[in-house]
């Protein structure tokens, strides 16, 4: 028996744990080259013949692979560049409402508060004293990335209030719809919004200033009413990368009051930038507002149900186109104004023109940062707006944009620690057609719209301060103050020089949320007028009258029963103090409002 002895090949040893079946591929494999290293001398086996032999495989060679080259170094992914901190800021007057009856704790913050959650829908009810009733419907979509739909409806009313029970009664409703559609980094949508307010001219008992007591009116003889509805389609980029941005708005107002006194405003606003560069870019905002208005004639001294109407049309268009140029630490902003406002009400040039430049300074990126600038611009003022600042306005008002301007201004902001936010602004600006609220000399429980007639100093000093700990704790302050440098008027009426807000939320393990809200304003003044000396006489001015400083503090607890079940409790005007934000009109006592929201 013939012994054939092989060594194991490269593709054999690829077989080796293949057991039986790699054996036989191996000897079929070498049964295939035989006949390449057979002896020629040798005779070939007979055909059909087959010769025993023994076939073994001798494992002799070892597959090596050379050594591989590791790399210990970690895969390094380029850092994300850190997105600069563009922070917009604002400083509208700073307005408390004018009776604390909508209960919600609002946040007035440097920033916008955190989002609320989007569980689709809620309802929350609620009741309290003074025969309050508070509602809210929330019906919205969940949060996607293709488009977005809500309604938000609310209702707050108290039967009876400080003076006289229901005389002094109130009830506000609100609606918000909305929609938007989401395409890329641009956003399409479109809002509608409508409202109900009812009030009550309570303020006879201080301002009538009789010798005798004069008799109570009926509710209905001293209710006053107004009617909102508004509109607006818009659309925006506001992507930062994006070499053009955008966003653009028209839309319409409508306001009607219990004195068939009606107010149209049609709207356009747009805010485009165009990149020229990594560093630099061009930018101009647009502003245009046409109202169409009815009332008497302004400074109408009829008694107002035998005044004739009075209609008349206000115009108002603003451009600011600017050049900004942002390099390293610096950032420049170079620009004008240009305004143009129909009214009239004092000596005042209808088309403005005002500087619009700002010098900025990071000292320490995402720390610390310094400003200035020269600004100034037209503000438009409508009855709408009005009437949400103090709803006991009299007819035949005299209605004007303000000329804020020219304004210089300086300030800065500043990041110290995690979580922690302090701004500080301080400016000065000639304000002209500066409104002020001042007790009509005719009816004392109403209001009118008086100016200086000339320009208004005024310097503000603005700071607030803001901590948020890890979306648990939040407590900021905000405080203004303001002096007004007038030539006419004894004094800036119903507008204070101090005025401070502080608020916080607390959140106990997800169950329990706290919240607090507090204000103080200092003392305003209005007027008080000696006793007419017939019914329906003009009254002559007594003295000044300074109401007493505003303390109001506000505390909410909402705990959370169920994932769909919570209970909540808010207490407004907790000190106690009737102040009067308007003369004459004291706001309730401690009210309190409790009551229990639903999800679904």
């Amino acid at each position: 028996m013939k012994r054939l002895s092989i060594s194991s090949s490269p593709l054999a040893a690829r077989h080796r744990s293949g057991g039986v079946a790699g054996v036989v591929l191996a000897a079929l494999l070498v049964g295939a080259g035989a006949p390449a290293t057979a002896q020629p001398t040798k005779p070939k086996p007979k055909t059909g013949q087959i010769e025993e032999a023994e076939i073994e495989v001798v494992k002799e060679r070892v597959n090596q692979l050379p050594e591989a080259t590791r790399n210990f170094d970690k895969i390094k992914l380029p850092a994300v560049p850190k997105p600069e901190r563009k922070v917009t800021y604002t400083f509208p007057d700073f307005q408390l409402p004018a009776d604390r009856l909508a209960p919600s704790v609002k946040v007035l913050t440097i920033r916008a508060e955190e989002p609320v959650p989007l569980t689709g829908n809620f309802v929350k009810l609620g009741l309290g004293n003074y025969g309050t009733f508070y509602g809210r419907g929330y019906l919205h979509s969940t949060r996607n990335t293709d488009h977005a739909y809500g309604l938000d409806i609310k209702h707050v009313n108290s039967l009876n209030g400080p003076i006289d029970g229901k005389n002094s009664g109130v009830s506000q409703t609100s609606g918000h719809l909305m929609g938007e559609i989401y395409r890329g980094t641009a956003a399409f949508g479109a809002t509608l919004d409508f409202g109900r307010e009812r009030y009550n001219f309570y303020g006879y008992e201080k301002a009538a200033n009789q010798l005798a007591p004069i008799p109570t009116p009926e509710a209905k003889e001293i209710k006053q009413v107004f009617n909102r509805f508004g509109a607006k389609a818009y659309a925006h980029n506001r992507a930062p990368d994006e070499v053009l941005t955008y966003d653009a708005s028209i839309g319409y107002q409508f306001w009607t009051d219990s004195f068939e006194a009606t107010e149209n405003n049609f709207m356009a606003n747009a805010k485009v930038g165009y990149a020229l560069g990594e560093a630099s870019r061009v930018t101009l905002a647009a502003d245009a507002s046409f109202i169409s208005d009815k009332d008497i004639a302004p400074g109408t001294q009829a008694r107002p149900a035998a005044a004739p109407d009075f209609t008349r049309t206000r115009s108002f268009i603003q451009l600011t186109p600017g050049y900004e140029f942002i390099h390293k630490r610096i950032a420049f902003v170079l620009g004008a104004t240009l305004g143009h406002s129909s009214d009239t009400t004092t000596n005042v040039s209808k088309t403005v023109l005002y500087p619009a430049v700002r010098l900025g300074y990071t000292v320490e990126p995402e720390k610390f940062m310094v400003y200035a600038g020269l600004g100034g611009a037209l503000q438009r003022v409508s009855r709408y707006d009005l009437s949400t600042e103090n709803p006991w306005l009299n007819r035949g008002l005299n209605v004007a944009d303000t000329h804020r301007g020219p304004t210089i201004y300086a300030g800065f902001t500043s990041t110290p620690a995690r979580g922690l936010e302090f701004n500080v602004r301080a400016s000065y600006a000639r304000d002209r057609n500066l409104y002020f609220y001042l007790n009509n000399a005719l009816d004392p429980t109403k209001f009118d719209l008086v100016y200086d007639r000339n320009a208004t100093g005024v310097l503000n000093i603005h700071s607030e301060l803001l901590y948020n700990a890890a979306e648990k704790f939040r407590l900021g302050t905000r405080l203004d103050y303001n002096n007004y440098a007038l030539k006419n008027l004894p004094e800036p009426f119903h507008r204070p020089d101090f005025q401070g807000s502080v608020f916080g939320t607390y959140n106990v393990f997800d169950k329990l949320m706290l919240g607090v809200e507090g204000y103080f304003y200092s003392a305003s003044y209005g007027i008080s007028y000696r006793p007419a000396a017939s019914p329906g006489a003009t009254r002559q001015p007594d003295f000044y009258r300074a109401t007493d400083p505003i303390i109001d503090l506000n505390l909410r607890a909402d705990y959370r029963i169920t994932p769909k079940i919570s209970i909540f409790v808010m207490g407004n005007n907790l000190a106690n103090r009737q102040y009067q934000r308007f003369y004459g009109y004291p706001v309730k006592g401690i009210n309190a409002i409790g009551g229990a929201s639903f999800t679904f």
